[in-house]
C-alpha cells in the first residue's frame, strides 16, 4: 500500500470514528463546535510563561476522550505528521530568553525553556481538542452547525467538498504511482525528473473527475448550496454540557487553579 493509499484509509477511518455511538458522540454539533472553539481561544491566551495554566487545559481533551471511549494514542497517531511541526514553533526560544525565571533546585530555568514548552503544551492540546471534534462529528454535521451560525455558504461548501472528494485525488495518485511502479520495475518513489509530468498529469486527472463530479451534482438539483440531512438527535445534555464546560474553561483561565489547590492542601 502506497502513501497515497495509506492517506484514502486514514480518511475513511475518520468517517468510521464519527459514526461511533457514545455521549459525546450524541452531543449537538453545534454545542461541540462552540465548547472547542472557545477551548482554542482561551487556550493560545495564556501567557507565555503561564506554564501551570495551560498545563490545567490538557484535562478537558482528556476527558472528552475519555467520554467518547476514543483512546488518546488515537489522536497522536493520526496526527503523527502535524505533531512534530507544531512542536517545532517554540524550539529557539531557549537560545533567545536567556534570563533566569524560576530554579528547580540549583537549576534555572530560563524563560526561553519555560516559553518553548508553554507553546508546545498550546499547540498540542490545541490539536487534541480539534481531533476530538472530528472525531466524533462528521464534516456534515460541522458543517451545518457553521450554517446555523451564517457562515457563509460558499466556505461550508468548499470545505465539505474539500474533505469529502480530496480522497478522489488521493485514489487518482495511487494509480498513477501503481502504473508508474509497474513501468520502473524496482525503483523506490517517483524518480525527480518525472515529477513535473508526474504532477500535471495528477492536475489533468484530478480537472476532469472534477468536471464530472459537478456535473453529476448538477444533475442530482445542486445549485450552489447543500440542504444537509438532519442528522442523529442531539442529546438534551448538548446545551448543558456546553455551559458547564465554557464556564469551566473560563474559570481556568481567569484563576490559577494548581496554586489554588496548592494552597487548600498547604
Amino acid at each position: 500500500m502506497n502513501k497515497a493509499q495509506q492517506a484514502s484509509v486514514e480518511l475513511r477511518a475518520m468517517d468510521e470514528l464519527a459514526a461511533q455511538d457514545s455521549p459525546m458522540h450524541r452531543l449537538s454539533p453545534l454545542s461541540k463546535l462552540f465548547v472547542t472553539v472557545l477551548y482554542i481561544v482561551v487556550t493560545v491566551s495564556f501567557h507565555k510563561y503561564d506554564i501551570s495554566g495551560v498545563f490545567v487545559m490538557v484535562l478537558f481533551p482528556l476527558v472528552g476522550y475519555q467520554v467518547s471511549m476514543i483512546p488518546v494514542h488515537t489522536c497522536f497517531h493520526k496526527l503523527r505528521v502535524v505533531m512534530p511541526l507544531v512542536c517545532a514553533v517554540g524550539l529557539f526560544n531557549p537560545f533567545f530568553d536567556k534570563q533566569i525565571v524560576l530554579y528547580l533546585g540549583a537549576v534555572g530555568v530560563s524563560g526561553g525553556v519555560i516559553s518553548m514548552l508553554t507553546l508546545m503544551m498550546k499547540g498540542i492540546f490545541c490539536l487534541m481538542a480539534s481531533f476530538l471534534l472530528a472525531s466524533t462529528t462528521s464534516i456534515e454535521d460541522i458543517c451545518r452547525a457553521l450554517r446555523q451560525l451564517h457562515v457563509p455558504k460558499v466556505l461550508t461548501s468548499l470545505l465539505l467538498l474539500t474533505f469529502r472528494y480530496i480522497s478522489v485525488l488521493l485514489d487518482e495518485a495511487a494509480i498513477m504511482t501503481d502504473a508508474y511502479r509497474l513501468r520502473a520495475p524496482g525503483q523506490k518513489g517517483v524518480h525527480i525528473s518525472a515529477w513535473g509530468s508526474f504532477l500535471g498529469q495528477l492536475l489533468l486527472r484530478s480537472m476532469d473527475r472534477a468536471t464530472a463530479l459537478y456535473e453529476s451534482m448538477e444533475l442530482r438539483g445542486y445549485h450552489g448550496e447543500f440542504h444537509y440531512a438532519q442528522g442523529r438527535p442531539s442529546s438534551r445534555a448538548s446545551w448543558p454540557f456546553a455551559i458547564g464546560c465554557a464556564a469551566l474553561i473560563v474559570l481556568a483561565r481567569l484563576y490559577n487553579l494548581p496554586a489554588l489547590l496548592g494552597g487548600l492542601f498547604a
